[in-house]
């Protein structure tokens, strides 16, 4: 089981990640966003910002489909994300290494090439701790 401290641990733990101020966390590489807090939003009330659940970037629809559809008890989506290459992963739901391999490929495909580095590597030892 995972949780925010996690996803900060992982984060962190990545090459030029950037933690901006929030209420939760939130997480960019180069000034894209890869990991942050989910921003609930329910009519007539105030958003409320989430640290159980993250937004992650998954690339494209088609990992979007597959996460959604493969695992409905971890992964979700909402309305107003759609068309969008992001899915809601709930922590409490996820190990810490499946969220270790999540948040590195999340940031591989945010951050540009660069050479050299193993970043398996380094998200293995980030999961371990």
């Amino acid at each position: 089981m995972a949780d925010s401290d996690d996803v900060h641990r992982l984060a962190l733990a990545l090459p030029r990640v950037v933690e901006i101020e929030s209420e939760g966390f939130d997480f960019r590489v180069e000034g894209k966003g890869f990991v942050w807090s989910y921003p609930e939003r329910t009519p007539g009330k105030p958003r409320l910002l989430r640290t159980d659940i993250a937004v992650l970037f998954v690339g494209d629809e088609a990992e979007k489909q597959a996460l959604l559809l493969g695992e409905p008890d971890v992964f979700f989506t909402v309305p107003g994300h759609n068309g969008l290459p992001l899915v809601m992963v709930r922590l409490a739901a996820v190990s810490v290494e499946r969220l270790a391999e999540l948040v590195t490929d999340a940031w591989r495909m945010r951050a540009p090439a660069t050479p050299g580095g193993d970043l398996d590597q380094l998200s293995e030892q980030a999961a371990l701790g």
